[in-house]
């Protein structure tokens, strides 16, 4: 065996090891299987617990999980984004708004997860939020293992994944003092977020021509859908202490209104908290970093320097050998 095979074995050991550690104990429990080692791609369970069976993202049915995309090894600087795909939280874009976005990062030396959360009818809100909320628990208690900063811990997302990024912002909760979950004792408070096009207004009742949440879910009652508008709507509930957000959104989407980003950065503004926005004039809804349109391709360039400027892409102070595991 060379150098190279050596180095790849010593990772994927290591990534084996840490989810069997996660799997102790968890009844029925079934074999991790990872993908090509030399990719730097393996896939955490959320909860603790990997289903034998194919996921199935279009309904939402599946187990939640973390997909790692680690950067190449020696170039990680210690931070990490966990992102969240949109799909009107109907179903995931976890290819354009996920893989596509998490190698983007990884290039950069950040430690990018993919988010798989519930979602559909059958895992109504605050489901998802849960799921995102344990993302950063998650990550912030594998942190050792990946060679992460506790405090560059950041989440990104895309439309309802945007929408469920800006919840995180606002509704983060102490480390939790009951229970014998481990991953409960950190906070879920993120310390950077990206939205990209974002839902913001997805809570709100609809003008017009305008989707929301019920709309596009159906089985909540008018009273159910109400009860949901002032707790998860993102700009009701910005305060000082909301982390540092990154807003990028086009004028004529026809899908999200720009309006509801607007105002998301006036609450923020109001508050004395930080936030850079980034409007472009044309651009459809669901472009991922840009899909290779010569203006919108210029919003990740903005975002590289925002995270530059807020010292995430930099280097941690060394500390020893800093792990790079996939």
């Amino acid at each position: 065996m060379n150098r190279i095979s050596r180095k790849v074995g010593r990772r994927v050991k290591d990534h084996l090891s840490l989810v069997l550690l996660m799997l102790t104990g968890v009844a029925g429990a079934q074999a991790v299987t990872p993908l090509d080692p030399g990719l730097g791609i393996v896939t955490v369970p959320l909860y603790g617990e990997v289903s034998a069976t194919p996921s199935n993202q279009a309904n939402g049915a599946s187990e939640p999980t973390l997909t790692v995309f680690a950067p190449q090894t020696g170039l990680a600087n210690g931070s990490a984004v966990i992102i969240a795909p949109g799909g009107a939280y109907l179903r995931l874009a976890s290819n354009l708004e996920g893989r596509q976005v998490a190698d983007w990062f990884a290039a950069r030396g950040v430690t990018a997860f993919v988010l798989k959360y519930r979602l559909g009818p059958q895992n109504l809100y605050p489901v998802p939020l849960e799921d995102a909320q344990r993302a950063i628990r998650l990550v912030r208690s594998m942190a050792a293992h990946y060679g992460i900063a506790q405090d560059r811990v950041g989440i990104m997302g895309f439309s309802a994944g945007g929408h469920l990024a800006a919840e995180t912002a606002v509704r983060f909760d102490d480390p939790a003092t009951a229970g014998s979950d481990p991953v409960n004792q950190w906070s879920s408070r993120p310390d950077f977020v990206v939205l990209g096009y974002p839902w913001l207004n997805a809570m709100e009742p609809a003008r017009a021509s305008e989707i929301t949440y019920c709309s596009m879910i159906r089985v909540l009652s008018a009273a159910q859908c109400a009860a949901l508008t002032e707790p998860y709507t993102p700009k009701l509930h910005v305060t000082r202490q909301t982390p540092p957000v990154f807003i990028y959104a086009t004028s004529d989407d026809t899908v999200v209104p720009v309006r509801a980003s607007v105002e998301f950065y006036d609450a923020m503004i109001a508050a004395g908290a930080d936030v850079e926005m980034h409007l472009f004039r044309h651009g459809a809804h669901g472009r991922g970093l840009g899909a290779g349109n010569a203006s919108l391709d210029e919003w990740p360039v903005l975002l590289e320097s925002w995270l530059r400027d807020k010292g995430f892409l930099s280097p941690l102070a060394p500390k020893g050998a800093a792990p790079n595991r996939p």
